[in-house]
């Protein structure tokens, strides 16, 4: 059996690590005292080493146990990991002198983590590649866990962790938790899931069931729901101002509004700190696509800025079209690529005035809308869209996510608000649930 020592990490992270491992039949050692670290090492001999670096610790102090490590002919062979705060780029190169293997920014992408130390290990790790997105935020006391696109088991148990993290590192007495799924329609297949996902809300002991909201269209999950005698006081409901309500004194109306249209689908700063990331790396584009956006071309003949349309298509397109409006360059090639590469025709706008000119001769399966454009904005656009008979289904894809603009959107006809940035492949998947749905 493999054996990895732990040394001096933080109790949520640590406890998710050590299970984590353990599931996979890895033997877990801890040790919360970085000046025993050699003493443990020595006489534990693990396989790794995972050292936790708190933004308090000395760096004199840390650079003197990394020496000794490497001074130690025992201590030196094991490969280590370390873990801890941003720091200037020399310090991790003179960590890496020293042995470290691998120095991880908090909070961690834990796929890429344990993708790190299954080949120290040299063992695989297993890992649910079920699309989720799952995201955490607090406002006050209240904390919204929103669920889309589907339950992966890796992140629900993450969920555990990072939620006692956020209960008491901001010492909340007693949390509400709002957990929004309105775009998740599940079945009895995902019955061990919505149990494993409730479960963990309700592990954390400050966490009642009558401080827990579930806002759902889903008939099953409300079937699941009032069938667990465990369950008894979660309440599920499809109107967010409802839910908030129970919450917020009904005196204080303003703040109420203020929590919908601040904090839905939106993660402030303070919470997505943490020694745990709650997306996957591959949730988000990464800095080295960033770099490379430039070298994505778009045909000539798909740059539409007049009434001139190439819709040319081949053997293995749909015989759908679908509209992308954006100022944004970098948005539109990428957007480009990913639809037509899923076999769909993709017609470009790079201003509302030009997709508003157009849009009469041309029927269009569905829409990718930027909110703040100059000149005729999003909301504009949204507006001249809203007489239409059979009018396509509309997805916001904006980096707005301040005060109303997602309500405002969704008021206006909007199917889904998606926040930038994001890889193609959630656009595609995203209108792609939509048109099945609506069909």
């Amino acid at each position: 059996m493999k054996n990895v020592l732990i040394i001096d990490a933080p109790p949520m992270f640590r406890e998710f690590l050590k299970n984590k491992l353990s599931e996979e039949k890895v033997n877990v050692v801890i040790t919360q005292e970085k000046r025993d670290a050699l003493i443990k090492i020595t006489s534990v001999l693990p396989d790794l080493v995972i050292i936790d670096i708190n933004e308090f610790d000395d760096p004199d102090a840390i650079m003197e146990l990394f020496q000794k490590i490497k001074a130690d002919p025992n201590a030196s062979r094991i490969p280590t990991i370390a873990t801890g705060p941003k720091m200037d780029k020399s310090i991790i190169e003179t960590y890496a002198k020293f042995g470290i293997h691998k120095y991880f920014i908090k909070p961690i992408k834990f796929d890429i983590f344990f993708e790190s130390i299954g080949k120290i290990l040299h063992t695989s790790f297993s890992m649910d590649s079920t699309p989720c997105v799952l995201d955490i935020h607090r406002n006050g006391d209240i904390i919204f866990i929103e669920i889309a696109q589907g339950l992966n088991r890796e992140k629900l148990a993450l969920l555990k962790y990072k939620l006692s993290e956020i209960i008491e590192n901001n010492e909340i007495e007693t949390p509400k938790i709002i957990l929004m799924m309105t775009n998740l329609e599940l079945s009895f297949v995902d019955g061990l899931n919505l149990e494993l996902l409730i479960d963990n809300i309700l592990s954390d002991p400050k966490v009642h069931t009558k401080n827990v909201k579930v806002l759902s269209f889903s008939t099953f999950t409300q079937q699941l729901i009032d069938g667990h005698p465990q369950y008894d006081g979660i309440e599920v409901a499809t109107d967010i101002s409802q839910v908030l309500n129970s919450f917020v004194e009904s005196t204080n109306t303003s703040r109420v509004s203020d929590l919908i249209a601040d904090r839905i689908l939106s993660i402030s700063d303070s919470d997505s700190d943490g020694s745990i990331e709650m997306r996957f790396s591959s949730d988000a584009m990464d800095s080295a696509e960033n770099e490379n956006l430039e070298e994505t071309k778009i045909p000539e003949e798909n740059k539409i800025s007049s009434a001139t349309t190439n819709s040319t298509s081949t053997q293995n397109e749909k015989d759908e079209t679908i509209a992308v409006i954006d100022d944004d360059q970098i948005t539109l090639k990428l957007c480009y690529a990913g639809f037509t590469q899923a076999g769909y025709k993709v017609d470009l706008f790079s201003s509302g005035i030009d997709f508003l000119a157009n849009m009469a001769k041309k029927k269009y399966k569905a829409i990718i809308l930027d909110i703040l454009m100059p000149g005729v904005s999003g909301f504009d656009t949204l507006k001249r869209l809203q007489g239409l008979a059979n009018k396509p289904p509309i997805v916001i894809y904006s980096q707005a996510i301040r005060k109303d603009i997602v309500l405002q959107a969704l008021s206006l006809g909007a199917k889904s608000f998606i926040v930038k940035p994001q890889k193609p492949e959630v656009l595609v998947s995203k209108v792609q649930e939509i048109l099945s749905s609506d069909e």
